[in-house]
């Protein structure tokens, strides 16, 4: 419910792209950055007896050996089903590889688990990708691959990471910037321009590499013909690489001067792998021409499924260079550099004109800047991701046999998963692969700026060749079989709401084929996940990693189980959206109103469930605290009530809801069974909703009664709590003193305030759940609130921070919970981003200063970026809220 100002489309070049594209006119979409940052170390690529994938397909073998499912490239583009990629690759003279993907350390290497170690920048992007733009900053001296690995290792889970800036590589400036562009004259059309500053003082020198290739397709099944790239010369007698495969266009890569041709097959070097003879050239030859001076690596017929253009640059110290190349269908262009920097100018200008139609005029430079890199990210992260889990299971007839163990580890009980599809990712380097709860807040940001692509995305997860045949949906690529919180629905309505606000009208089909389909995964949560029948759910690991006292994916080290605050909370938001959705399809077909009334009926059961049910007075709310726990339960009956003061005891409050007295009138039947439970069924419905009394006589549907919601709000909005200068902490800072400790046997389980990377090893690595600021689960209170503003009015207000004596509406306390999270991007007095901490190069270096990452997750007490450094999906939630705030300063002027 996040206010949205409503406005018509803008009619803009990159708007029209747009149409053409949702009206299957042209598909400006078939090209985009759907490359891999990083292809090595995934479960896909993993053959391993024991499943141990980082290990499996280290960064080593990633030079020389074949990927089976998906290519990696640094700052590249493919097309939609990944036939040809083209990306860089660079060499500073000095490394012992070239530079051809991201490197960073695997989960075991890292000291808090897997953690990339370079810099890079989606700088911007349309959602057409008509224009796009990468920045790379690549050191001039050898790349400290090493000491990386060796000092991280030494470092223990309670020191700080020891990153790139660290090893003294960007010291005075050494290293160069390296900009892709990529500018669309066409749908396959493609120029590409490649901008190279020496940012030193002195002179040095570079190897820059363009590459084309073809994904291998050839090597595991058998039949297909290997696809070639070789030299041609294209319409105005330039040389250019024409590369042709079978069943998919022919296309051309023109560029400018005469660079040295390289030509190799992307294939396995079977002999520095493995000590065997290699069958053809291999996928790593152009690497050995250039750092060891072996030409015999490399094909002198020209000839290769995998090609570059080799460039040697001298640069000045703050001297910058350009190159440029077209990539182009059919070898159609007559010259490929004619009106080059013409088609740039317009799709810089077009993206410009696009985006001022997007981003609030209110903002400053600052927002405005924030919230364009946060939707470029979010359209950078797109990825073609392939797994087909039956063919990965059996293994390849071109291969050996996968291990036995394949047949009962892990996802062999997803073999319906086919996978070959665009997907947006949490991020491409850390978390290569989508995750379900991950992906539904990726399409409420991507809303705003590409509609179709997140309806796509939310409708495709739900198809039968995702979803599994029991109705439950996939989790992600580690473990299919996981469960996340069931925001699916909450998503599907929230960019149906943001699409019919921006086009005047929703699109019933998508919202109506997505409902059936929730249907079916809505009751695999109530048949699997509710084990007593008593409307109080399990859930499990609920994508909140280490959140409990105990690891939520595993058994518990006791026999029972533990009947959980969020698991249920979730449910019951589960159940409203479901009721909200079918209480817009009513309004087209009344038979919805049937179904509108079962989630009614089965969101009052939830609820008094999740606020009644206790043994010996042991339920989930503790009325002494005013706060939600979970409970553990034994099978000997014993119930003890964990008291972690988390996030778990704050997610009742996104089961919530109105519904106007309008909505009341045109569903007579749902509202007669409505009636009916009020008047026969007072236990359930005298504390979970409010009948009347709201603004505009609504009705309020929640789980939580005014005075719980003051109790709870009491904790979330104390600063020595809950609230931090920055947004909501998952744990409250109180653990810090006072952390929570339960014993078994002779086992100590305990859960500490840590505010930034988990000083433990239990589950997720680099993830931490016990304090730092979290986006999504911010987004979602932010939204509460406003709900319960919508029916509780100005007249109810609360402290905030508590104890400040500032009395707030629920309205403005949702928006400074908004400006806090901003914050954390955006420049204080000092001219400093709370973001990147102390790292003096990001906050006071001219290059650096405003170039913005969007972690995975931030300091709870001063909002410094943690975890994964790309991990713009959920955090690209930063771009509604900016939305958001354009509109309140819009409305204040208005006022004024």
């Amino acid at each position: 419910m996040i206010n949205e100002k409503k406005s018509a489309e803008v009619d803009n070049a990159e708007q029209t792209r747009l149409e053409q594209s949702r009206r299957k006119e042209k598909h400006w979409k078939r090209w985009g950055p759907y490359l891999s940052e990083r292809a090595w170390g995934t479960v896909r690529e993993d053959y391993s007896v024991n499943g141990t994938a980082w290990d499996s397909f280290p960064h080593d073998h990633a030079r020389s050996r074949a990927y089976r499912w998906n290519e990696d490239g640094l700052g590249g583009i493919c097309d939609n089903h990944q036939n040809l990629c083209f990306a860089l690759a660079l060499w500073n003279g000095h490394d012992p590889i070239v530079k051809e993907r991201l490197f960073g350390l695997t989960g075991s290497q890292g000291n808090h688990g897997e953690d990339v170690k370079e810099y890079y920048f989606y700088v911007d992007s349309t959602p057409t990708h008509s224009y796009m733009k990468f920045l790379y900053k690549y050191p001039q001296s050898a790349f400290p691959y090493n000491e990386l690995v060796s000092e991280n290792a030494r470092r223990g889970k309670h020191e700080p990471e020891f990153e790139l800036l660290d090893t003294g590589v960007f010291d005075e400036d050494r290293y160069f910037d390296v900009q892709v562009e990529y500018a669309k004259a066409d749908v396959d059309d493609i120029a590409i321009r490649i901008t190279i500053t020496n940012r030193g003082t002195e002179a040095a020198s570079l190897d820059v590499l363009p590459t084309l290739w073809f994904r291998n397709t050839w090597s595991w099944n058998g039949g297909e013909e290997v696809p070639q790239i070789r030299v041609a010369k294209n319409k105005s007698g330039r040389s250019q690489f024409l590369a042709r495969k079978a069943e998919f266009d022919s296309y051309g890569l023109s560029f400018e001067g005469s660079p040295d041709l390289l030509f190799t097959e992307n294939e396995t070097n079977y002999e520095r792998l493995y000590g065997s003879s290699n069958r053809s050239f291999t996928k790593d030859g152009i690497n050995d021409v250039v750092v060891n001076g072996r030409m015999q690596a490399v094909n002198p017929e020209n000839r290769g499924s995998k090609a570059a253009a080799r460039y040697r640059v001298d640069l000045q110290g703050g001297q910058s260079t350009v190159l440029r190349l077209r990539l182009t269908r059919d070898n159609g262009l007559t010259d490929a550099f004619e009106g080059f920097d013409a088609i740039f100018q317009a799709r810089v200008s077009e993206a410009d004109d696009y985006y001022a139609a997007i981003i609030p005029a209110e903002l400053n430079d600052d927002e405005r800047n924030v919230m364009r890199q946060s939707l470029a990210g979010l359209l950078w992260s797109k990825q073609f991701y392939h797994y087909v889990i039956k063919e990965w299971l059996e293994g390849d007839p071109k291969q050996p046999p996968p291990p036995s163990e394949r047949n009962t580890g892990r996802n062999s009980r997803w073999g319906h998963l086919y996978n070959a599809d665009v997907l947006s990712m949490p991020d491409k380097w850390e978390y290569p692969w989508f995750a379900a709860w991950d992906l539904a807040f990726h399409c409420v940001a991507l809303s705003i700026v590409d509609a179709d692509f997140a309806k796509s995305q939310l409708s495709l997860t739900l198809r039968e060749w995702y979803m599994h045949p029991n109705g439950q949906l996939p989790a992600y690529e580690w473990a299919f079989g996981d469960v996340n919180p069931p925001v699916h629905a909450w998503a599907v309505w929230r960019v149906y709401r943001i699409e019919e606000r921006r086009r005047g009208s929703g699109d019933l089909i998508f919202l109506e084929s997505a409902f059936h389909k929730l249907l079916l995964n809505f009751t695999w949560w109530v048949n699997q996940k509710d084990a007593d029948g008593l409307n109080v759910f399990e859930g499990g690991f609920l994508g909140l990693d280490n959140i409990g006292v105990f690891d939520r994916s595993s058994p518990l080290p006791v026999a029972g189980l533990i009947e959980q605050s969020d698991g249920t909370s979730w449910m019951a938001m589960y159940t409203l959206n479901m009721l909200t959705i079918a209480s817009e399809l009513a309004r087209y077909n009344p038979a919805y109103e049937d179904v509108a009334s079962k989630f009614w009926e089965h969101f009052l059961y939830i609820a008094h469930a999740m606020t009644h049910i206790c043994v010996d007075g042991k339920g989930l709310w503790d009325s002494e605290d005013g706060f939600f726990y979970d409970v553990l339960y034994s099978k000997s009956s014993d119930w003890e009530r964990m008291k972690v003061r988390s996030l778990v005891g704050l997610t009742p409050l996104f089961a919530v809801d109105t519904l106007e007295s309008a909505d009341l009138d045109r569903m007579p039947d749902f509202t007669r069974r409505l009636n009916w439970f009020v008047k026969n069924r007072p236990d359930l419905t005298s504390n979970v909703a409010r009948m009347h009394g709201g603004q505009n006589d609504r009705l309020l549907l929640s789980i939580i009664d005014e005075e719980r919601l003051r109790a709870i709000l009491r904790f979330m909005l104390d600063e020595n709590e809950f609230l931090s200068p920055y947004g909501v902490r998952a744990l409250s800072r109180t653990h810090l003193e006072s952390p929570y400790i339960k014993h078994v046997g002779d086992t100590e389980y305990r859960v500490d305030y840590e505010p930034a990377e988990s000083t433990s090893g239990l589950f997720g690595g680099n993830s931490n759940w016990r304090g730092p600021i979290w986006f999504p689960m911010n987004y979602l209170i932010i939204e509460s609130l406003q709900k319960y503003h919508f029916y509780y009015g100005d007249n109810f207000k609360v402290e905030c921070p508590t104890g400040s004596g500032t009395l707030m509406t629920l309205a403005q306390v949702s928006v400074e919970l908004s400006n806090r999270l901003s914050a954390i991007f955006l420049k204080n007095e000092a001219g400093r981003r709370p973001v990147y901490g102390s790292i003096e190069k990001f906050q006071r270096d001219p290059h650096w200063k405003d170039l913005l990452l969007f972690f995975e997750y931030f300091h709870g007490d001063h909002g410094a970026g943690v975890g994964a450094s790309h991990q713009t999906g959920w955090t690209g939630l930063v771009a509604k809220l900016l939305q958001q705030s354009g509109g309140q300063k819009s409305v204040a002027s208005t006022h004024r």
